[in-house]
């Protein structure tokens, strides 16, 4: 227990995230790329995570410094202001992604961001699947050892990284906590990772369509 403390936390943490920002680097690229072959398009960006991943897709939707072409897709009951227990169940629930789907004109010229640290349910897998057939890009932000150490709860067996044309890792841990603690560990990273990558995803887009000379409309804070 020596090394449960916020200052051990933080040390950890700030490791984690460093491994992700040097070796997700080339991915973002290739991401932001994706992403300006879009707009270029006319396509759309969407973000979508259920359970506490629903706040990746908050985090470039309506931000300060963020894009204006953005579409977070924020179901009510895969979020966890109705209830934990309501999101976890709903987000293994087969079909319905199916259901978010038909609700959205999401196609060829599109790219759709799905964060889930594990990878495994029903929502997200089914949905990336349902892009895919669609014909948008789909980039998945997982945590890839914590995912291939998992079993899928969809019938198909898959899980989002084997469905994704791009993934972004955000080299987390399996179990996302990483404080040894009895009888539980403690001390999330994915959240703040997954938040940093995206930020670092945004400000590489807007860099990349100025490279082709179409700068990206960004949003100034209304506290500004």
């Amino acid at each position: 227990m020596t090394n449960l403390s916020a200052e051990q936390f933080l040390t950890r943490a700030l490791e984690i995230a460093t491994t992700a920002a040097t070796s997700q680097l080339d991915v973002i690229r290739t991401t932001a790329a994706a992403i300006a072959d879009s707009y270029g398009a006319g396509g759309t960006l969407w973000a979508f995570g259920t359970g506490h991943s629903h706040m990746i897709a908050e985090e470039i939707w309506g931000r300060a410094g963020g894009l204006t072409e953005v579409k977070a897709i924020l179901e009510p009951a895969l979020m966890l202001h109705e209830g934990l227990q309501k999101s976890s169940l709903t987000e293994r629930l087969p079909g319905m992604a199916e259901v978010l789907l038909a609700c959205r004109d999401i196609g060829a010229d599109d790219v759709v961001l799905i964060a889930s640290n594990s990878g495994r349910n029903a929502v997200p897998v089914e949905f990336a699947r349902g892009c895919k057939e669609r014909g948008a890009t789909v980039v998945a932000l997982t945590s890839v050892q914590h995912s291939r150490q998992t079993t899928s709860r969809v019938p198909s067996g898959e899980k989002l990284l084997d469905i994704a044309d791009i993934v972004i890792d955000n080299c987390g841990e399996p179990g996302d906590a990483i404080m040894a603690n009895d009888p539980h560990p403690v001390g999330a990273t994915s959240s703040m990772v997954g938040c940093m990558l995206v930020q670092a995803l945004v400000v590489e887009v807007v860099a990349e369509m100025h490279r082709r000379g179409t700068p990206a409309p960004v949003l100034l804070s209304l506290n500004a």
